[in-house]
């Protein structure tokens, strides 16, 4: 039963991505895990440590060698994960590409680590795209949006950028292509923040990085 609504909400993804950005209308923190969307059509969200919750275990076939990739996996252990959306088919997937590159390279030495959900693509043209463009980090394979759907509600946009402090809860939520810049302090605050975890609570606040 779990399988099949995973799949139907993977269904509502790609309906909702495939023809380019859309946005939600509210942001929502419920259950045992994160649940977001686009709140009154806001692009950029920060969480307080108090006010965050777990997403839930991402998982799929690594895109360039098939082996399973997951976010529980030692590399990504006690590291700010940054998740990012993407399809080879997005065109400010394409503009960004770079960005988040230079973020990770300059970065990695503060525990940070990148994840890549490569969604609704043909995957020789993922693959393609990740050696065009140089990029260091590993992606899970999404084609039917399962992984993603365990993620986030259905109505979010491709690219979309999610910043997990160490305990792998989001800190911060990009829905559009981001910068360098803006991501790297993004980024940079976060791995700063102190290990020490501030219980998490139900409660959602808007606001830029």
């Amino acid at each position: 039963m779990r399988r099949f609504s995973l799949l139907l909400a993977a269904l509502a993804v790609v309906i909702g991505v495939v023809g380019g950005c859309s946005t939600g209308d509210d942001a929502v923190a419920q259950g045992d895990t994160f649940e977001f969307v686009s709140p009154g059509g806001q692009m950029v969200i920060t969480y307080p440590p108090e006010q965050r919750k777990p997403v839930a275990e991402l998982s799929g076939p690594d895109l360039i060698t098939d082996e399973p990739l997951a976010l529980g996996d030692e590399r990504f252990a006690d590291k700010v994960v940054v998740i990012n959306v993407w399809g080879s088919w997005c065109g400010p997937c394409r503009g960004e590409a770079d960005d988040l590159e230079t973020v990770y390279e300059n970065t990695k030495d503060l525990g940070v680590e990148f994840l890549g959900i490569d969604l609704r693509d043909d995957r020789q043209s993922a693959k393609d795209f990740v050696a065009d463009r140089n990029v260091g980090y590993p992606s899970i394979y999404d084609f039917d949006g399962i992984t993603l759907a365990a993620l986030t509600t259905p109505t979010s946009v491709v690219p979309t950028t999610v910043v997990l402090d160490r305990q792998h809860r989001p800190a911060a939520v990009f829905l559009k292509a981001v910068t360098a810049e803006e991501l790297d302090a993004t980024v940079r605050r976060i791995a700063a923040e102190s290990p020490a975890a501030a219980p998490a609570s139900s409660a959602v606040e808007q606001g830029a990085p």
